[in-house]
């Protein structure tokens, strides 16, 4: 089980040039990069959190397609997921039956899968498929949230194991991306600490590492997040295992060559408790 307001930023809207999904795709504009706090599936039952991803996402540039790297597939080499009918990962427990009927019918990205293959090996990072891997909650629940009509082509990629700086250049070999109307979009949590996960009350160290992030993250400082182990305040009760992390350095990655403005479109604490909402948009 994966559980856990702030002011949405505007930027104009991208209107993507000339191919279809399945080649190489052209943008007028460069598309952002994005790190969301995705929640369990009952996020989806959050109307307040539900709202605030729609109101994100209709602020975004609407994307050709979305890569989408999760906290929950974590799989040496990078791997690329299902790019034909996309199915979806049921990866929690002892959830309530409607749970696990949700859809997220989103098209296939075979395009982008071929494009991310050839980005990646340029960098000698070996990939591997899984034709049969659909997208798990870390990657659908948000989705359903901010493009509720699955009209957007989705493909899912493995982080190749949990090394900061290995992450980080992963998100770097992927920023020509942006350039053709891609969404390098993160999920995970900045504090996921499941033995905190139903009590109430906000602890000093969530509030203490929350802040630390969003001032590393607001200034760049790529070699202090990267390093957030010993860097950070109550970086071990904050992360007790750190994969929910993990997705924003590849994110980081992404943006280290252009070094955009970063905002955070969603604050606050899920349930008041302990895993911070706090999401992340570079550019």
């Amino acid at each position: 089980m994966d559980v856990v307001g702030g002011k949405s930023t505007r930027s104009k809207r991208a209107e993507p040039a000339g191919k279809k999904e399945g080649r190489r795709i052209k943008s007028s504009g460069r598309m952002p990069v994005i790190f969301a706090a995705h929640g369990a599936p009952v996020l989806l039952d959050d109307e307040v959190w539900k709202a605030e991803f729609a109101a994100w996402a209709k602020a975004l540039p609407r994307p050709v397609s979305i890569l989408m790297v999760s906290a929950h597939w974590v799989e040496r080499p990078a791997t690329l997921g299902a790019t034909n009918k996309v199915p979806l990962v049921y990866d929690f427990f002892g959830f309530p039956e409607k749970y696990y009927r949700t859809q997220y019918p989103s098209p296939g990205a075979p395009g982008l899968a071929s494009r991310v293959r050839e980005l990646l090996q340029k960098r000698n990072f070996a990939v591997a498929e899984a034709p049969e891997r659909g997208l798990d909650h870390g990657a659908y629940v948000p989705l359903v949230a901010m493009y509720p009509g699955a009209d957007i082509p989705v493909l899912q990629l493995s982080m190749p194991g949990l090394d900061a700086r290995e992450l980080f250049k992963l998100g770097q070999a992927l920023a020509p991306l942006r350039e053709e109307g891609v969404l390098i979009f993160g999920s995970g949590f900045l504090t996921h600490n499941m033995q905190y996960a139903f009590r109430p009350g906000i602890p000093e160290w969530a509030r203490a590492f929350d802040a630390w992030a969003a001032d590393a993250l607001a200034r760049l400082d790529f070699e202090t997040l990267q390093d957030f182990q010993v860097r950070a305040p109550a970086a071990r009760m904050a992360l007790p295992t750190w994969e929910h992390y993990a997705p924003v350095l590849v994110a980081a990655g992404a943006v280290a060559e252009e070094r955009p403005e970063t905002t955070f479109p969603i604050t606050g604490w899920w349930l008041e408790g302990a895993f911070t909402k706090r999401s992340v948009q570079f550019g």
